[in-house]
């Protein structure tokens, strides 16, 4: 079963041209190591300055493979060009802008959480 990540983000408005030039220019080989390590139905969607990304990750040991991610030069290379264009909005932990759908909506687990009830 696929374990589904999203990320919201802000693009920093003075930002979002230089953002959508080099993302453009770095991504296709992102986009290959993020294959290679799992990833799948990758998707971008943008709205303004507000940027949705989203996977579903079927591989066995996802730590291991946004390691190997966070390791990939060319990764790094995206990160570097367009993390000072943007501002993460998704929450997390800290150490990465992707979270469990869950947490990118807030969304609860169930009803009863939501209501006090429980059963």
């Amino acid at each position: 079963m696929a374990q589904r990540y999203g990320m919201l983000i802000r693009l920093r408005p003075e930002k979002r041209e230089e953002y959508l030039r080099l993302h453009a220019a770095v991504w296709p080989s992102v986009e290959e190591m993020l294959r290679k390590a799992n990833i799948r139905n990758f998707s971008i969607f943008l709205h303004d300055d507000l940027l949705f990304g989203y996977y579903e990750y079927v591989g066995e040991d996802h730590e291991a493979d946004q390691a190997r991610i966070a390791a990939d030069p060319e990764t790094q290379r995206w990160w570097t060009f367009t993390d000072p264009c943007q501002e993460s909005l998704s929450g997390g932990d800290g150490s990465s802008g992707w979270t469990p759908m869950e947490e990118v909506w807030h969304l609860s687990p169930t009803r009863s959480s939501v209501d006090g009830r429980t059963g």
